[in-house]
C-alpha cells in the first residue's frame, strides 16, 4: 500500500460519498414539494392540508440545514486531514504531557472537544430557529450549554480511563491488540447499556413513575400477558427541551425501564399508548435488540482488526496529510475518515431496521389493536410534523422506520 493508493481511494470515496449525501437530501426536497398541496390519500381523513404543509415545511427546512452541515463536516474532515488539524492536536498534546500514553489520551480529548465546539453553532441555530420555528423547542439557553458541559463532563469521567486503557492495550498487546481492545470496548459497551437508565439519564432528564390509573394497569396487563418483566414505568419530562413525543425501553437486565415522554401522554388515549408500547415489546419478543446489538459487536470487530492491519504503515498517516503517527493518531484518524467509506452500505441497516419495524408492528397489532397503533402513528406523524410522503432512494439510505404510507397500510391488512 502506497501514499497515493491511500490518497486516491480516500479521494474518490470522499467525494462520492459527499456528493452522493447531497443528492439524496435534494431528491428528498423535492418529492415533498411535489406533494405539498394535497394530503396523501391514506390520510385524508386523519390529516389536515394545514397539518400536511407544515410537516412538509418541516421537513424542508431540516433538509436544507442538513445540505449545509453535510457541506461544513466535509469542509472539516479536510481542514482535519490534508489542512494539517490533526497535526496541530498532536503538537499541543505534545506541549502538555511527555508522555507517550498521556499525550495520546490528551490528542483524543481534544479531537473530540473541537468537535463539540465546531457543532454549536448548527445546534444552536436547529434548536433556537428551526425547531422555534415550528413550534418544537421548549431549552432554554442554560438547558442547551448545560446540556454539552455535562455531557462533556460525563465523557471525560468515563471516556478517558477507557482511552488509557485502549492506548495502553494498543501499544503492549502485540499484533492481536484490536481484539483485547474489542473485548474492552464490549464489557464497557454492556456496562454503559446496564448503568445508563439509573444514573446516567437523570443526569439529564427527570423520570417519574407512571402515575396509577387506567394507563397503567393496561400497561402491567400487556406486560404480563407478553412475560416482559421491567424495573419500572417511567415518565420523563420531554417537554423540558421539546414538543416532540417518544416512548423507548432502555438498560439491561434488572435496570430495565419503560420509558414515555410527557408530551407523548398527553396527546394520546390510553389504548393509544398501549399500542405504541406493544409495538416496542415486539422488538423483544422478537429479538431484534440482541440481534442488532450482535450484528454491532461483530462489525465492531472487524473494524478494529480493519485498524490493526492499517496502524502499522505510514502511508496510511501519510496519505491522509497525518505527519505524527501514533496509536492515539491512528484511532482517531480511522474513526475520523470511516464514514466516508460506510455511508454508501448505509441501506443495508437501514432495511434491516425497516424490516424490524414492520415485525414489531404486526406484533402490536396481534397483540393489542392495529387500530389503536394506525391512531397514535398518525398522532405521532401530526404532532411531530412528520413528512407523510418521502422519496425512494432517500428512504431506502436514512429511513430506520417504514415510510408513512407504506406502514398504515400495512397495518390496515392487519385489522
Amino acid at each position: 500500500m502506497t501514499e497515493q493508493l491511500v490518497y486516491q481511494v480516500f479521494l474518490f470515496f470522499f467525494v462520492f460519498s459527499t456528493a452522493l449525501q447531497l443528492y439524496l437530501s435534494i431528491r428528498q426536497s423535492r418529492a415533498v414539494r411535489l406533494h405539498y398541496g394535497s394530503v396523501p390519500e391514506d390520510f385524508s381523513e386523519t390529516v389536515s392540508l394545514d397539518e400536511h404543509q407544515k410537516a412538509a415545511a418541516y421537513t424542508l427546512a431540516k433538509q436544507r440545514l442538513a445540505r449545509y452541515r453535510i457541506l461544513f463536516d466535509a469542509f472539516l474532515l479536510m481542514v482535519f486531514t490534508f489542512g494539517g488539524g490533526l497535526n496541530l492536536l498532536a503538537g499541543l498534546s505534545m506541549k502538555f504531557s511527555d508522555g507517550l500514553l498521556t499525550q495520546g489520551v490528551l490528542l483524543v480529548a481534544l479531537f473530540v472537544l473541537a468537535g463539540s465546539v465546531l457543532s454549536i453553532p448548527f445546534d444552536w441555530y436547529a434548536t433556537f430557529r428551526l425547531e422555534a420555528k415550528f413550534g418544537f423547542n421548549r431549552s432554554s439557553m442554560a438547558t442547551f450549554f448545560g446540556d454539552r458541559v455535562k455531557g462533556l463532563l460525563l465523557a471525560a469521567v468515563l471516556g478517558v480511563p477507557l482511552l488509557y486503557a485502549v492506548i495502553y492495550l494498543m501499544g503492549v498487546a502485540g499484533a492481536a491488540w484490536w481484539f483485547w481492545v474489542w473485548l474492552l470496548w464490549l464489557a464497557f459497551s454492556l456496562l454503559l447499556m446496564w448503568a445508563f437508565p439509573k444514573w446516567i439519564a437523570p443526569l439529564f432528564n427527570k423520570f417519574e413513575p407512571l402515575p396509577e390509573g387506567r394507563l397503567k394497569n393496561q400497561i402491567e396487563d400487556l406486560l404480563s400477558r407478553t412475560g416482559f418483566r421491567s424495573n419500572g414505568i417511567f415518565v420523563m419530562d420531554g417537554s423540558k427541551r421539546s414538543g416532540h413525543g417518544n416512548a423507548y425501553f432502555t438498560g439491561l437486565g434488572e435496570n430495565k425501564r419503560i420509558v414515555f415522554f410527557d408530551t407523548l401522554l398527553k396527546d394520546m388515549e390510553p389504548d393509544e399508548v398501549e399500542a405504541v408500547l406493544a409495538h416496542e415489546l415486539g422488538h423483544f419478543k422478537h429479538k431484534h435488540i440482541i440481534r442488532q446489538m450482535a450484528v454491532t459487536f461483530v462489525l465492531a470487530l472487524g473494524v478494529l482488526a480493519v485498524l490493526g492491519w492499517l496502524m502499522p504503515q505510514a502511508a496510511f498517516y501519510q496519505g491522509l496529510g497525518v505527519g505524527h503517527a501514533s496509536h492515539a493518531m491512528a484511532l482517531v484518524l480511522f474513526l475520523l475518515v470511516l464514514p466516508v467509506f460506510t455511508f454508501p452500505f448505509t441501506p443495508l441497516a437501514s432495511l434491516m431496521s425497516r424490516r424490524n419495524e414492520f415485525e414489531a408492528d404486526r406484533f402490536a397489532a396481534q397483540t393489542v389493536s392495529a387500530q389503536h397503533l394506525i391512531s397514535a402513528l398518525t398522532k405521532l406523524y401530526r404532532s411531530n410534523a412528520a413528512s407523510l410522503v418521502s422519496d425512494k432512494w432517500y428512504e431506502r439510505f436514512y429511513a430506520s422506520h417504514p415510510g408513512a404510507r407504506a406502514r398504515i397500510r400495512a397495518l390496515k391488512k392487519a385489522v
